[in-house]
């Protein structure tokens, strides 16, 4: 099979296409460009590269969240804009379990993180053989996440770009408890995104329509059309 490989959950950019099992073309990259402007031509430039077409692929993996905004909706419409129009099978992977995936083989468990301002994340939790889930995708404050961690008494691998940002208060709430990932594997991979898909069945073309990022948390502009209807009430 052949898979085409979209992340673009946050600044960082990766895609790939792997056939059968292994890598073909991938890239991986963190310059901060605006994905609309850099998603399609860096597609392009891979089946450009691996000599084939798109109507080669056999199934897209898309990360479905969380992460920003932006970055889900236009790697999540490009996803589906290419399968439905090649009329292939869209996958979706949590784009935390994506950047977990680094630090497989972490005898503990694996935190992935994103930086959700205001002294918030979106966070999750992996069993570091398994890659089972241990505390599901969630937004919560980096306290509570960490509450929550040091319930677990394990060796925690703390793994993507933004772990940094909260150096200071993990390490001060669960000391040796907590372990850095390195700068190498801070970098979500499209190679990844489709070992993880592949695990999963295979949904009908049709099912296209109805997929949809996972944002795991309203928009601000949202948060505020609630607080304000509550005032009127």
């Amino acid at each position: 099979m052949i898979w085409l490989g979209i992340e673009t959950s946050n600044s960082p950019l990766s895609i790939a296409i792997v056939k059968d099992g292994q890598i073909v073309e991938e890239i991986v990259q963190n310059e901060k460009l605006t994905h609309s402007v850099t998603v399609m031509p860096t597609i392009e430039e891979l089946f450009r590269k691996a000599n084939l077409n798109p109507a080669d692929l056999d199934a897209i993996a898309v990360s479905e969240g969380p992460g920003s905004y932006t970055g889900l909706r236009i790697g999540v419409t490009i996803a589906k804009t290419l399968a439905w129009t090649l009329k292939k099978p869209l996958v979706g992977v949590s784009s935390l379990q994506v950047l977990a995936a680094n630090g497989q083989g972490f005898a503990g468990v694996i935190c992935s993180l994103f930086d959700a301002r205001r002294q918030n994340v979106y966070a999750a939790a992996y069993d570091g053989e398994t890659m089972q889930p241990v505390i599901q995708d969630h937004h919560n404050s980096i306290g509570g996440l960490l509450e929550q961690l040091q319930l677990l008494n394990t060796p925690v691998l703390f793994i993507g770009l933004d772990a940094v940002n909260f150096k200071e208060v993990i390490t001060a709430q669960l000391g040796n408890q907590a372990i850095f990932a390195s700068t190498s594997l801070a970098l979500p991979r499209g190679s990844k995104l489709i070992e993880l898909a592949q695990k999963q069945s295979l949904p009908s073309v049709e099912e296209v329509h109805n997929f949809v990022p996972k944002y795991h948390r309203i928009t601000e502009a949202e948060a505020n059309w609630i607080k304000d209807q509550k005032k009127g009430q």
